[in-house]
C-alpha cells in the first residue's frame, strides 16, 4: 500500500479550507487563511505548492486561474498523523490515547459499532 504523505501543521490549515471549499482557487484559499492566520501570501502560496507536490491535492486549469481539489481525504490524513504518532511515542502510547478518546468523545452508536468491530478483528486474530 502507498504511504500517505506527511502533512505538516500548516500544510493541514491549508487542507482544511481545500476540503471545505473545493473546487477553490488559489486566490480564494489565501483570502481565507489571511483572515485566520498572521501568514503572508507567499506563505500560503508555498504551502499550496508543497501539498501538491506531495500529491494531497490536485489542480486543473480554468480560464486565467487554477481550482485545487483534494486528492486525501480527511480520514486519509488523521491515520497518516496516528501512524506517525504512534511510530514516533511507540505503541505504549495506544492504549492511554484510545482511552482518553473514547471517554472524551461523544460517539455515535455507529461509531460504537465501528470500533466494537474492529477489536473483535483484532480479537479473533490473537
Amino acid at each position: 500500500m502507498k504511504e500517505k504523505p506527511r502533512i505538516s501543521n500548516a500544510e493541514l490549515q491549508v487542507m482544511r479550507v481545500i476540503w471545505r471549499k473545493a473546487p477553490v482557487t488559489v486566490n480564494e484559499v489565501v483570502e481565507i487563511l489571511l483572515k485566520s492566520t498572521t501568514w503572508k501570501r507567499e506563505t500560503i502560496r508555498t504551502l499550496i505548492k508543497r501539498l501538491e507536490k506531495k500529491k494531497a491535492i490536485k489542480s486543473d486549469k480554468k480560464g486565467r486561474s487554477y481550482r485545487y481539489y483534494p486528492l486525501l481525504s480527511k480520514k486519509e490524513c488523521v491515520r497518516a498523523d496516528a501512524a506517525s504518532i504512534i511510530e514516533r511515542a511507540g505503541s505504549a502510547i495506544l492504549k492511554p490515547v484510545l482511552t482518553a478518546l473514547i471517554k472524551k468523545e461523544e460517539l455515535t452508536d455507529e461509531e460504537i459499532e465501528e470500533i466494537q468491530s474492529i477489536l473483535d478483528k483484532k480479537a479473533k486474530k490473537e
